[in-house]
């Protein structure tokens, strides 16, 4: 006696609710039954059939029941951000850019080099993007690097500038990614995202954050 499969064959993956694959598995045992009730001694079922049908039911609720679990943490991964990005608020934060502000005379960035050099030149940009200083911070080692400079009379307090870093290795040159620092004065959802409205910057994806200051 042959079986009718419940579900068709299907290259992707089972979209299905666990509702729908609990009435699925719940028809296949009643037509299972009925079916070994009325079989014909002389034409047993098939039980290799029967095997790959059960298994066919058993991988669509495990499948579904992962899917359900997956978009459970998700939710749960998305409530622990936002908990955590509340907690940024009043906070300095580091983020990819080159901006930055004097404050009480001076100005602080960061730096990351992809590999060491044994020359790091620093250039401080003015508000028409000219060069008001330069220093030299002699050789750095890979990774993360941070920097204060001292304005002087050469920025007055509060001025919005730029830098911009050279490293080389010998002839080589060597990678710099640029990070400016910024406080936190505003945490929102746009579009399903987190976002963080810094006070100088203005808004910034809450997952280009690198570090908290």
């Amino acid at each position: 006696m042959d079986i009718t499969a419940l579900n068709g064959s299907s290259t992707g993956a089972p979209s299905v609710s666990a509702k729908n694959a609990a009435d699925t598995q719940d028809r296949f045992l009643k037509l299972l039954v009925a079916q070994m009730n009325n079989q014909d001694p002389l034409n047993p079922m098939d039980n290799a059939q029967v095997t790959s049908q059960m298994a066919q039911i058993q991988q669509v609720t495990s499948l579904s029941t992962l899917d359900t679990s997956i978009k459970t943490l998700g939710l749960q991964f998305g409530q622990m951000q936002a908990l955590q990005s509340i907690s940024l608020v009043g906070r300095e934060v580091s983020v990819p850019g080159n901006q930055v502000r004097v404050a009480e005379g001076k100005v602080e960035a960061s730096y990351e080099l992809d590999g060491p050099a044994n020359a790091v030149k620093l250039e401080i940009l003015g508000p028409a993007g000219n060069v008001i200083d330069t220093v030299a911070l002699g050789a750095q080692g890979t990774g993360r690097q941070t920097f204060n400079w001292t304005a002087g009379d050469k920025a007055a307090e509060g001025s919005d500038l730029k830098y911009r870093l050279t490293a080389t290795q010998g002839t080589a040159a060597v990678n710099a990614t640029l990070y400016t620092h910024d406080k936190v004065d505003a945490v929102y959802s746009q579009g399903g995202s987190l976002k963080l409205n810094l006070e100088r910057l203005g808004p910034v994806d809450y997952a280009s954050v690198s570090s908290v200051n």
